[in-house]
């Protein structure tokens, strides 16, 4: 279990919300959340399915306009940021995707060199194939470069997505239901690569789950997002320490020991 690294030194903001507000037609999905990741910590974003956790992700790299509100990604106001500073931006960014969104037509290794090609054109193909080497080696799949993704298990498909975006070197990650869908010994193996990302990259990530065993094992900082708004944050055993019958009732139902 992680524990919150609140009481460190204040480390740097890498993400910066504030007064964050979304609506679609009548339906008020983000309520003025204020939001801040710091450099080199994973934080868990917990609700209900539909309470606005990916909306909030899609906000912060840049993929929808929030109604009002502040947001600044590395000292970069996204929403006011010319297409060119958000391209560059969204390079030191990684996103897993909740499917893995893999190319089922390329093998693994096309799928891992695809980023490489498509954004860094000067990279020669030795040191493609060491960036491919390296993340396979990072994600424990290393005999899998010449397999195409239907060949590979569930679990499989989420360590090459996650070592995908890791390829790009990115400064910050962002996890969206990362266990959606695997069984709970593939899950606690996620995880755990979650957790050695963090380490062997020195990345600061998002992750946006409604699993408790997600947000227990990876959250340095666990942020409930409930109506709209957060309404508690601190380690996981702080955030659950309260009689809100909200927060109770999410926990109830949904944890497992």
């Amino acid at each position: 279990m992680k524990h919150s690294q609140s009481h460190k030194t204040q480390r740097e903001v890498v993400i910066s919300i504030k007064g964050l507000y979304k609506s679609f037609e009548d339906n008020e999905v983000l309520k003025g959340i204020d939001f801040q990741l710091h450099k080199g910590e994973n934080v868990v974003v917990l609700g209900r399915s539909g309470s606005g956790k990916s909306v909030l992700i899609k906000i912060i790299v840049g993929l929808m306009r929030p109604d009002r509100g502040e947001i600044e990604v590395l000292g970069l106001n996204v929403h006011e940021a010319a297409k060119k500073e958000l391209r560059e931006l969204r390079l030191k960014m990684g996103f897993l995707f909740q499917q893995s969104a893999l190319y089922d037509s390329m093998t693994v290794k096309e799928n891992l060199e695809f980023p490489l090609r498509r954004n860094k054109g000067h990279v020669s193909q030795p040191e493609i194939d060491e960036a491919v080497r390296e993340v396979l080696d990072a994600v424990g799949l290393t005999d899998t470069a010449d397999q195409l993704p239907s060949e590979l298990s569930g679990g499989q498909q989420k360590r090459i997505a996650i070592a995908r975006t890791l390829i790009m070197k990115p400064e910050i990650v962002l996890y969206d239901e990362p266990t959606a869908g695997l069984d709970p010994l593939t899950s606690y193996e996620i995880n755990d690569l979650i957790n050695e990302v963090q380490k062997r990259y020195k990345t600061s990530s998002v992750i946006i789950t409604h699993d408790l065993v997600c947000a227990k094992k990876t959250g340095d900082r666990v942020m409930m997002l409930i109506d709209g708004k957060f309404v508690r944050q601190g380690d996981f055993e702080e955030v659950f320490d309260t009689d809100d019958e909200r927060v109770k009732g999410f926990y109830d139902y949904n944890f497992i020991q």
